[in-house]
């Protein structure tokens, strides 16, 4: 019996390489936030991106971020499509992957939703009121959350 494979990928490396590429079907033109909700098992169980509630088209909403019509009035962002497409049941104890810390919207989702881990990629917002409060909601609901370690591994997929 021969040695298994050791160059294979870990678990957080293919959750989080799932989240990237979901964050890839995002139409927006600034910013693409993927994510991917799993078991305790390791099983996925749904997936997100940020952009239009379903039924309304990528071309007849703004993309644009200022203004008095702009796209937050109309996107959702990653985490919330990822909870709101499961169709399993609960979600208790899920872990979330994201490439972006979650907003503090998207927080007090996660908390409902009984997710219990958040591992996240980027937190280029982790100034601003609504990451602070995120975190605060998230540290005060036991939902733990850390930081993906990038491992500077380059996966090549051809479409």
């Amino acid at each position: 019996m021969g040695d298994k494979r050791k160059d294979y990928i870990s678990w957080d490396e293919y959750f989080m390489g799932i989240a990237t590429l979901s964050g890839m079907r995002s139409k927006d033109p600034n910013t693409q936030v993927g994510a991917c909700i799993v078991s305790q098992d390791n099983k996925i169980l749904s997936m997100g991106y940020n952009g239009l509630p379903r039924g309304c088209s990528d071309d007849e909403f703004p993309w644009n971020r200022d203004g008095e019509d702009n796209k937050y009035f109309y996107t959702t962002h990653s985490e919330l499509n990822a909870i709101l497409n499961y169709r399993g049941g609960s979600l208790d104890n899920a872990k979330l992957y994201v490439t972006l810390f979650p907003c503090n919207e998207c927080a007090k989702a996660i908390i409902q939703a009984g997710i219990k881990t958040v591992v996240y990629d980027c937190d280029k917002y982790a100034d601003t009121a609504s990451v602070i409060a995120s975190k605060r909601m998230l540290n005060a609901a036991g939902v733990r959350y850390y930081k993906y370690e990038r491992t500077g591994r380059t996966i090549t997929i051809e479409l």
